[in-house]
């Protein structure tokens, strides 16, 4: 378990955060995303070294790098607020740059949340059992913030993003979106960060709690890969984009319900897959199947767009 799980975060590290960000705010983010795969690569290599000092020192500069980041957070909310009231064109239509404030929080979720993981990081090369959790909980903590926390976040944000910059962005999405569409995806905006919370707050209270949190990110990712299924694949403009949409959505229908039941197993004691088992399902098809092509096929939507 110990390798793939390695690998699965490395892909997190050195591609899915730099490529995220550059999602997120291409002018604002840019010299983040940028300078992003230097401290990556450490926090990469400090996954092969045995535990100790020098695998903890590297996790630490990791850690440092995301602290930096998550701190680029608490000014978004604001920012995105002053866009809004200042934004509006001809006709009403939103901007390009207005941001929602669901979007606004699921984008603030996935800056803060590789902070998490690596905290996780940094305490399981250490050897210390951080809050008293075991050390293969905090290494299976580091892709769950890597993925659940920053790529799912990000993808619900832009989910909602390109719902509510529609008018602007008719690239991106579907003509005539379906009824429902911009309630659900606020759903999602906020169900995924809240979800991940709860799952977060579910590893200190109990089992219920977690399985609590594992229903809400459910309904949230299942809300994600209705809209990207429904609203935004239509819209790809080619072959290989609308693969990657319909990919990433196909793969969270599977993966989130062996979250479900992993997640109900645990609390009701109900048989249910090990830790090892889900890494190599739910995390592979996640880390490859949802965010892998969700990153790519965003990337190529925003290049059409500004093309």
């Amino acid at each position: 378990m110990t390798v793939l799980v390695n690998l699965i975060v490395t892909l997190g590290m050195l591609y899915v955060v730099p490529a995220g960000l550059r999602l997120i705010d291409p002018a604002g983010l840019r010299e983040a995303a940028r300078l992003w795969p230097v401290p990556a690569a450490l926090g990469a290599l400090c996954l092969w070294l045995p535990r100790g000092i020098p695998a903890t020192v590297l996790a630490a500069l990791y850690a440092a790098a995301a602290l930096a980041l998550a701190t680029r957070a608490p000014a978004r909310l604001p920012a995105a607020r002053r866009r809004s009231r200042a934004g509006g064109s001809a006709g009403g239509a939103p901007p390009r740059t207005t941001v929602s404030g669901p979007a606004e929080v699921a984008v603030c979720t996935a800056l803060v949340s590789p902070s998490i993981a690596a905290a996780a990081l940094v305490a399981e090369r250490a050897g210390y059992r951080l809050f008293g959790f075991d050390l293969d909980i905090l290494a299976l903590t580091v892709p769950h913030f890597h993925f659940a926390g920053f790529t799912a976040a990000l993808v619900a944000g832009l989910v909602c993003r390109a719902g509510a910059t529609a008018p602007a962005t008719a690239a991106t999405t579907a003509p005539g979106a379906a009824p429902g569409t911009a309630g659900l995806s606020r759903w999602a905006a906020y169900s995924v960060p809240g979800g991940t919370l709860l799952v977060l707050l579910g590893y200190f209270v109990d089992d219920w709690a977690e399985l609590a949190g594992a229903v809400v990110l459910t309904t949230g990712m299942w809300a994600v890969a209705l809209l990207t299924w429904r609203d935004i694949r239509p819209g790809a403009r080619d072959r290989t984009t609308g693969a990657l949409l319909g990919s990433s959505a196909a793969v969270l229908v599977a993966t989130m319900l062996l979250a479900l039941w992993w997640a109900a197993g645990e609390a009701t004691g109900i048989a249910h897959p090990t830790l090892t088992w889900m890494a190599a399902t739910h995390g592979l098809g996640n880390a490859l199947g949802f965010a892998l092509c969700s990153v790519l096929a965003w990337r190529r939507l925003s290049r059409l767009s500004a093309g």
